[in-house]
């Protein structure tokens, strides 16, 4: 259980819902919502189990999450807008001049860097900052 419990994890099951692997079943907890939210536990054989599991396997270059943070749908929504209204237009950083270096193919022509990107996900802080700004928590 803690082997498949590892793939489930956030995906079809959680590993906690897993109640027991035996003789070819598999049974785990779930919710029916015709019977008002009611939790029973449902055996299904084991080829049931891979090919219902299966299912939720998303297909070779879809992304389970792509927005979250401060790039999430809720503030898009209610929070961004309401910091461009407050801060107007941001003023323009000064241009850094950036060393030119040889392409690494035809070792000829001159490569510019004509932009720089941080690391990836929300900078560091993001919420407090909006907090502060916001008056308000978020």
């Amino acid at each position: 259980m803690e082997y498949l419990g590892s793939y489930t994890h956030k995906i079809a099951i959680s590993n906690h819902r897993i109640k027991s692997l035996e003789s070819g079943n598999v049974r785990f907890m779930v919710k029916d919502y015709r019977q008002g939210g009611k939790k029973s536990v449902l055996a299904l054989s084991d080829a049931e189990f891979i090919r219902r599991f299966s299912l939720h396997i998303l297909p070779k270059g879809f992304t389970r999450i792509r927005h979250y943070g401060i790039l999430s749908s809720y503030y898009k929504r209610t929070i961004i807008p309401e910091l461009q209204k407050d801060l107007g237009r941001p003023e323009l950083a000064e241009k850094v001049l950036l060393k030119h270096r040889k392409c690494s193919s035809c070792k000829k022509g001159n490569l510019v860097t004509i932009a720089t990107f941080p690391a990836r996900g929300p900078p560091n802080g993001w919420r407090e900052q909006i907090e502060k700004h916001l008056n308000r928590p978020i």
